[in-house]
């Protein structure tokens, strides 16, 4: 057994062999809690009884993370006394062999550890032992989740961002007040609600092996576009039905300009965006002097579908949140049991194999760029229900959330693996850790900071399976 295989498959709760490195690591940590108690008590702004308990928790995650580093040089050693009549390069290779093991884990916690020591130098608010213990804790739950997904091999990355999701859930509610107060969760859900229907259409590209950039400008365009039709009179509800057209032609456009120009989507679609956000503000200013805005009453039925006080046959929820389950549930399913979506898995996997099979690339290709082109402008029409003002920036931080969404929930974006079920996984993830960072003070250029550093392990760690097409 190779030590990479050793240390992977170690206990969950390691303890190390030696009974003085176990003494050992329980005197660190319980020196390093004797610190964060000493810190606790400085800061006075929690009761005793409340910082008692939290070293107490912070003794046990820091004593519990010396047993697992003391197991893996352990497991080390043990190696090398094994081939020590090995070539004088085993040593290298052994490195190798935990770096190889254990590379993503590594990766994401030394990732997060460089986000909680930037974010501590540059808040000072953000300095406490309870943030501190929510570190400690996410640091424990992920390398939980790293080392059981392995169990899971079929849904390893659902796995691992459904632990992520319950992590920021439970260490939310535990640092902020009212987190799982039904005001806060309504409002995580409807603006998980429009993410999540903006990402539809960015999932299903990315599981041919393209991408969507113009999913931002659709949704600017609708938004102002929908308003301004209000205004001269079109009826509400054929506005609406006649911006989701819209949204379709460009997606159209998107997928026969992608496909006869292989390769360069990113730059057709980013291309594309950018002309359509700039024709529709062009049309939409004639007479007025706010290009980029449009002034009119939002009909009272959208405003209810999207509204954080809206309400659903006289529940107070959101009508959207519904829509986007409903969205949800019909791709999950269709994606799984429809001939359209294993084909549409096919094509991602293999073209040369799906097109030996009959299926069309082209058509598979252009529909789910229509299909994209749709539901950005169905996000845009539900965003002017929900702000009650047209702006054409409204999309523009949904030009890296959706993708983020696709890939943190796990979908490759080189296509054939993953689906809108994991996408609804990072979409949710994405929400609570924004919700989380708001409640703790952070401004959005240190979310956008933290999002980033969050995508760069995800994307290791899916990187390191074979593409489905090395695989047929």
């Amino acid at each position: 057994m190779s030590l990479g295989e050793r240390i992977s498959r170690s206990s969950i709760l390691p303890v190390p062999k030696s009974a003085a490195i176990v003494w050992l690591n329980l005197l660190l940590a319980l020196v390093l809690a004797a610190v964060a108690l000493g810190v606790g008590f400085a800061q006075g702004r929690l009761a005793a009884q409340e910082v008692i308990l939290y070293t107490v928790i912070v003794a046990a995650v820091l004593f519990l993370l010396l047993n697992y580093i003391a197991v893996a040089f352990e497991a080390r050693a043990a190696a090398r006394e094994a081939g020590a009549d090995a070539a004088e390069g085993a040593g290298l290779g052994q490195v190798r062999a935990i770096w190889q093991a254990n590379r993503v884990l590594i990766i994401a916690m030394a990732g997060l550890l460089v986000v909680y020591l930037l974010i501590t130098a540059g808040v000072p608010e953000f300095r406490s032992v309870k943030n501190l213990i929510a570190f400690l804790v996410i640091e424990l739950i992920l390398l939980f989740a790293f080392k059981v997904s392995g169990f899971f091999a079929a849904g390893r990355s659902a796995f691992i961002g459904l632990s992520v999701l319950v992590a920021l859930v439970v260490i939310s509610a535990f640092s902020i007040e009212g987190f799982l107060s039904a005001p806060n969760i309504r409002a995580i859900l409807l603006f998980a609600a429009f993410l999540g229907i903006a990402s539809v259409g960015q999932t299903m590209v990315a599981l041919m092996g393209g991408l969507d950039l113009s999913i931002p400008f659709v949704i600017g365009s609708a938004n102002i576009a929908l308003l301004f039709l209000i205004t001269l009179g079109v009826p509400s509800y054929v506005a609406f039905g006649f911006v989701l057209v819209l949204g379709g032609i460009v997606g159209l456009l998107n997928g026969l300009a992608s496909y006869r120009l292989q390769g360069q989507a990113l730059i057709v679609t980013l291309g594309m965006g950018f002309a359509l956000a700039g024709f529709t503000q062009i049309m939409t200013s004639i007479g007025s002097q706010f290009a980029g805005n449009v002034f009119g009453t939002v009909p009272p039925w959208l405003q209810n579908l999207a509204a954080m006080n809206g309400r659903f046959f006289g529940l107070p929820f959101p009508p959207t949140i519904v829509i986007w389950i409903v969205i949800a549930v019909v791709l999950i399913v269709g994606l799984r049991t429809t001939s359209w979506g294993r084909n549409l898995y096919a094509l991602g996997g293999n073209r040369r194999s799906a097109a030996l099979l009959g299926i069309s690339e082209f058509r598979y290709w252009v529909g789910c760029y229509v299909i994209s082109g749709v539901f950005a402008a169905l996000a845009g029409s539900l965003l002017l229900g929900w702000s009650g003002g047209a702006f054409i920036g409204v999309g523009d931080p949904y030009l890296f959330t959706t993708l983020a969404a696709v890939v943190i929930g796990g979908t490759s974006l080189l296509g054939g693996r993953g689906g809108y079920g994991f996408t609804v996984i990072g979409v949710l993830v994405l929400q609570v850790l924004t919700s989380f960072l708001l409640g703790i003070g952070l401004q959005y250029e240190w979310q956008q900071f933290i999002f980033g550093l969050l995508i760069l392990p995800m994307v290791a760690l899916y990187g390191r399976s074979p593409h489905i097409r090395a695989t047929v």
